[in-house]
């Protein structure tokens, strides 16, 4: 797997996110290297707090392609998935996790003013184990959210 390629694709989604007036996050579906759905963060435009990327991306993915194959790839994310969508990760039985910008760093872009936990904490909770590879290109990721949100 080529992970900076597939990790740039998701910062465009996230620059493109913020285009169209959403939050910066971006996310794609990966399987035998080969992107299969991509998605971005729509809370703003659908004005509705669950529109993560992640969850735009399994929500689409698992309705068209199945579980079967769901469970077959690998979700490639701007940033290190919520809460929420780290739940969404594990009942839609992906296969891994890549990241780019790591929940620590987020949490202190808002200045710690948001409950952000690591990806691998809900996941250490789950019922199987769930592979997470991150931070990639930690350095590109982080700037796309410095510029975006505003200082604390």
């Amino acid at each position: 797997m080529t992970h900076e390629k597939h990790m740039r694709v998701c910062f465009e989604l996230a620059e493109n996110a913020i285009q169209l007036g959403n939050e910066p996050f971006g996310a794609v579906l990966v399987k035998d290297d080969q992107i299969l759905f991509q998605a971005e963060n729509s809370v703003n435009t659908d004005n509705d707090c669950t529109r993560h990327a992640e969850l735009n991306l399994i929500s689409r993915a698992s309705q068209q392609l199945g579980a079967g194959v769901v469970a077959q790839c690998w979700l490639y994310t701007s940033t290190e998935p919520c809460a929420m969508c780290s739940g969404a990760i594990h009942w839609a039985n992906i296969k891994g996790v890549v990241y780019g910008c790591p929940a620590y760093k987020l949490d202190e872009i808002f200045g710690s003013q948001t409950i952000i936990p690591a990806c691998i904490e809900i996941f250490a909770r789950g019922t199987k184990s769930l592979p997470t590879i991150g931070p990639i290109l930690e350095a590109e990721a982080i700037a796309i959210h410095q510029h975006y949100w505003p200082t604390p």
